[in-house]
């Protein structure tokens, strides 16, 4: 009987002890049961995509109501770029409708320009005086259109370039360089074009690049086009280099940028080992993120002509104060520019200042001229030492910058920064103490703030390394800590960034506490924006609560439109009085504003949610009252759901050379 109460209690024991255990396993086996499958993913990802689409057609339906012109452009751009892979004959006809609105603009932009004087007409700016493209905006739109085209179909963006080309502007009786001007701009879409389609279409461009060399340009993409060539055809490529180089001979680089530029962009990577040298014997040029192009030979010609070139340039010390006389530059801000650019430099000064800039270039070249071209490289360092180029410390600054191509270590920044111009300094050590945090070591990133750093990059560190090792501590620690914590923090913006890196730390662990920080991190937020600032410190939260709650993070963001939709409100009776984002009673979707930019915040913000709520995302971007940020938001949540990258403008930049020579550039 003993025997049999010994057992049974024996028994009740084993499964009180098992129960503990069991109960564990069960919410883990329940868990596990949660997670969908393979195929209930693709399910929803379908389900999203799809209505992705339906959003757009919507989208592509109230831009039809628009005023403005370059808007429905921009979004029948956008649209076909996105709708290509699904339905490429709807694509074809957006590119087409958004081909000839840009056209329209340009021919009424150009009469315009015709009938107005200096100043008189919105988006016109002067060089040295002359009138630039008819109109800046409609420069940018095609140049938007062609690009997104030149994507999917090279010869339907060459048919684009070539339907949209503006009229000729009127002859300017008083100086003969308002056509070039015109046709400089022309040129530098087409090599951009050029670029563009380089990895699409390789013989295309090259034929085209043939071309634009025999009208006597020199397209800064053609170490592109031959790069791309080769993969698909070496002996066309090594051809094209031989023509490229003997075209660049044949000019006179020291008057002739684009020339210059291009001969720069094809030694600096250095010369192209053979296919069969398997050895490292090659110099390694200075910047490495290029491949070099050029076979072996062609490369040391080439060399060798820019070496002639630079060295017949003789230069005095006046001379050596004159940097930069031959390029003056003018950036462009927004639809115009106002500046004008500087008085046009002499034949001497710009002989002077191209040479100049050949030598900085061979610097780095030098291992290069050591070894293939001997008998000329004390001519080259002689003339640097003139020039005042003597010191290598560039050089080596670019060869260190060049290894740290991908996610460099933060030993690597401490070595660049090392030797690295005064200015760029203290912003790679800063870097390299970031990364250091990033590897877990922060007692390295203490090290290089208290080494290399002073004042506000010192602070800034320092306090990134608490953040970090209050995050540590945090998920030991009571909220009653944190707040404590939160408390000495001078500012709010410091407040909600150390909230939101504390509950970065802590979600998987404990996510309770995450929501916690973050619900903290909400009601510091939780006033009306006095500044653009406030609504980004808002939508910082938002986007931290959307891996955690994403109800609370849509909370967030309808609170913010709210407040834009009374800014727009405002914006729209101050226009033409104060502020000029609106335009015949309409906001410009591509705009240089804060507005603008943060109606483009909110729709990132919900692209990222409707990965996860794709209804909610679409109900809160109809909340907008305006029918422009409507489409904005919209189309930034289709880009998101579908992974296409939105079709926008490049930086412009208005290069004044000398004489004739005055282009504007896509940077």
């Amino acid at each position: 009987m003993k025997t049999l109460f010994a057992a049974i209690l024996a028994l009740g024991l084993f499964c009180c002890l098992q129960l503990p255990a069991l109960a564990q396993e069960q919410p883990a086996q329940e868990q596990v049961a949660q997670q969908p499958s393979a195929e209930e993913l693709e399910k929803q990802k379908a389900e999203r995509e799809k209505n992705a689409y339906r959003l757009l057609e919507q989208v592509i339906d109230e831009a039809q109501s628009l005023k403005l012109t370059e808007n429905r452009v921009r979004v029948q751009i956008n649209a076909a770029d996105m709708l290509w892979d699904q339905n490429q004959g709807r694509a074809r006809g957006l590119f087409a409708m958004a081909g000839e609105g840009v056209a329209e603009l340009g021919r009424t932009s150009t009469n315009t320009n015709r009938r107005g004087g200096p100043g008189q007409n919105p988006g016109e700016f002067f060089v040295n005086g002359f009138a630039g493209p008819p109109n800046l905006r409609v420069f940018q739109l095609r140049q938007e259109l062609v690009l997104a085209a030149a994507r999917h179909d090279a010869a339907l963006a060459y048919q684009l370039l070539a339907a949209t080309k503006p009229p000729a502007p009127a002859q300017n009786a008083n100086d003969p360089r308002t056509p070039r001007m015109q046709f400089g701009t022309e040129d530098s879409l087409e090599q951009t074009l050029l670029g563009a389609i380089a990895a699409r279409d390789p013989k295309l461009a090259a034929q085209n690049a043939e071309q634009m060399m025999e009208k006597g340009q020199f397209p800064r993409t053609l170490a592109e086009v031959i790069r791309q060539l080769g993969r698909q055809d070496s002996e066309a490529a090594d051809k094209l280099a031989d023509r490229t180089v003997r075209r660049i001979q044949s000019a006179n680089i020291l008057t002739n940028n684009d020339a210059a530029m291009l001969a720069q962009s094809l030694i600096s990577p250095g010369p192209r080992p053979p296919a069969s040298d398997t050895t490292d014997s090659t110099p390694k040029a200075a910047v490495q993120g290029r491949a070099p192009v050029l076979p072996q030979s062609t490369y040391v010609d080439l060399l060798s002509s820019v070496i002639d070139a630079a060295l017949k340039v003789s230069f005095t010390s006046q001379n050596n104060n004159q940097r930069g006389a031959a390029n003056p530059r003018v950036r462009a801000v927004g639809s115009g520019i106002g500046t004008s650019v500087a008085s046009q430099p002499t034949d001497t000064q710009i002989e002077q200042a191209n040479a100049r800039r050949l030598l900085a270039g061979l610097q780095s070249a030098l291992p290069i001229i050591d070894q293939y071209l001997p008998s000329k490289a004390s001519q080259v360092r002689q003339k640097m030492s003139e020039m005042g180029l003597g010191n290598n410390s560039l050089a080596n600054f670019a060869q260190t910058m060049s290894g740290l191509q991908g996610s460099p270590t933060a030993d690597a920044l401490v070595q660049a920064a090392a030797v690295a111009p005064q200015q760029m300094q203290t912003r790679l050590y800063q870097q390299a103490a970031y990364r250091a945090l990033d590897e877990g070591d922060t007692e390295r990133a203490r090290q290089i703030a208290n080494d290399h750093l002073q004042d506000n990059a010192r602070d800034a560190v320092m306090q990134r390394i608490d953040f970090k090792e209050m995050a540590k501590k945090a998920e030991g620690t009571r909220i009653e800590e944190i707040r404590q914590t939160l408390a000495r923090f001078p500012s709010e913006s410091d407040k909600i960034d150390f909230l939101i890196q504390v509950a970065g730390e802590t979600p998987k662990t404990n996510p309770k506490l995450a929501v916690q920080l973050l619900e903290e991190a909400k009601q510091i937020t939780n006033h009306r924006a006095i500044g653009y600032q406030d609504f980004e410190q808002q939508l910082k939260v938002a986007h931290a609560f959307a891996d955690v709650d994403p109800a609370r993070s849509f909370e967030v963001l309808e609170v913010g439109i709210g407040q834009l939709n009374e800014l727009l409100a405002a914006a729209a009776v101050l226009s033409g009085f104060e502020i000029n984002i609106f335009r015949d009673g309409e906001m410009a979707i591509q705009g240089g504003n804060g507005l603008t930019a943060m109606i483009n915040r909110y729709g990132q913000e919900l692209a990222v949610l409707a990965r996860s709520d794709f209804e909610r995302s679409e109900t809160l971007s109809g909340r907008f009252q305006f029918a422009e940020p409507r489409i904005m938001t919209r189309m930034a949540i289709v880009q998101g759901v579908l992974g296409v990258k939105a079709v926008g403008p490049t930086r412009m930049t208005v290069l004044g050379g000398a004489g004739n020579n005055v282009i504007i550039r896509q940077d």
